[in-house]
């Protein structure tokens, strides 16, 4: 999903402030920002204690009701029921576990293989470059979500295969990005002077450079979460990604489009939860890269 970049006026960070409290601070004073971060939270919350939350938590879990199939919103079941009588809503909130938790755990799992990958080649240089380099370019070669279909058609379908299929996909991406900010950290004097007192290059990667890249990873990941949303709501829905009767946005929305006219709130609230929370990724996400601005490091 493509955001168009907004300008926020930063104030002059006090002396002494800290980068976490500066940030905070600047996400504070921007009302979409701000609001972006609240739905995020609100989401993750949603996610982590659904069985609690839904009012119909078997329901969301699969559980069916012959006599209440396509009943409209209403107080009962506020966003409706599908055809096998099941809350609309429970299943969105239990569906929230899939959607959302699950890539966030696809882009720690791509960050943790990709970015020591990317911090070796780029500190190395020579043969070790040239090697994880073309692993990556040959991964990078194909269009990431159709690697994943790939990838999850020839595992097998479902939610875990699914999930490691996006990882596969997803690592090389991380590589290239930190291979060039290491590039140029490994030329800076602090770099220099490790080297100088004989610190080794193990030590001098996971203490100095991997620290000073936190900024344009974060950056990244906090755009990408809104993609893998997507491409994981992707897979779910073509057949791939979670199997019925376990409950997912993308599936919901599968499963409701041969109604849309009529029963429209089956694909309806689904859809929208995916949008929200997409949007909510790449407008935090695009703040961040005007807190960090990581064009420094090209």
């Amino acid at each position: 999903m493509a955001i168009e970049s907004k300008t926020i006026s930063l104030e002059v960070p006090v002396h002494g402030e800290s980068p976490l409290k500066q940030m905070l601070g600047i996400i504070a004073r921007d009302p979409l920002s701000l609001l972006s971060t609240v739905i995020i939270i609100l989401f993750i919350l949603m996610a982590i204690f659904a069985y609690q939350i839904a009012p119909y938590p078997e329901e969301g879990a699969g559980k069916t009701h012959a006599t209440n199939t396509m009943l409209v919103p209403s107080q009962e079941h506020w966003l409706g029921t599908d055809r096998f009588g099941r809350d609309v809503l429970s299943r969105v909130i239990v569906g929230s576990r899939s959607a959302l938790i699950v890539p966030i755990g696809v882009v720690v799992f791509a960050i943790l293989i990709g970015a020591p990958l990317g911090a070796i080649a780029g500190y190395n240089g020579g043969w070790i470059d040239e090697v994880i380099m073309r692993v990556t370019d040959l991964f990078l070669a194909f269009p990431f979500l159709l690697l994943a279909m790939a990838i999850t058609a020839a595992l097998g379908r479902g939610l875990n295969h699914a999930a490691l299929a996006m990882i596969i996909s997803w690592w090389p991406w991380y590589t290239r990005l930190v291979r060039g900010v290491t590039i140029s950290l490994k030329q800076r004097a602090f770099v220099e002077a490790a080297r100088a007192v004989g610190v080794r290059d193990s030590v001098i990667i996971l203490r100095h450079i991997l620290p000073n890249i936190i900024s344009p990873i974060l950056v990244q990941a906090t755009v990408d979460l809104g993609t893998v949303i997507l491409a994981m709501g992707g897979l779910a829905f073509i057949g791939l990604g979670t199997q019925p009767p376990k409950p997912d946005w993308g599936l919901m929305i599968s499963d409701g489009r041969s109604y849309i006219l009529k029963q429209w709130w089956l694909s309806t609230f689904p859809g929208l939860a995916i949008f929200i929370v997409v949007l909510a990724f790449n407008l935090i996400g695009d703040t961040l890269r005007d807190i960090f601005d990581p064009r420094q490091y090209q």
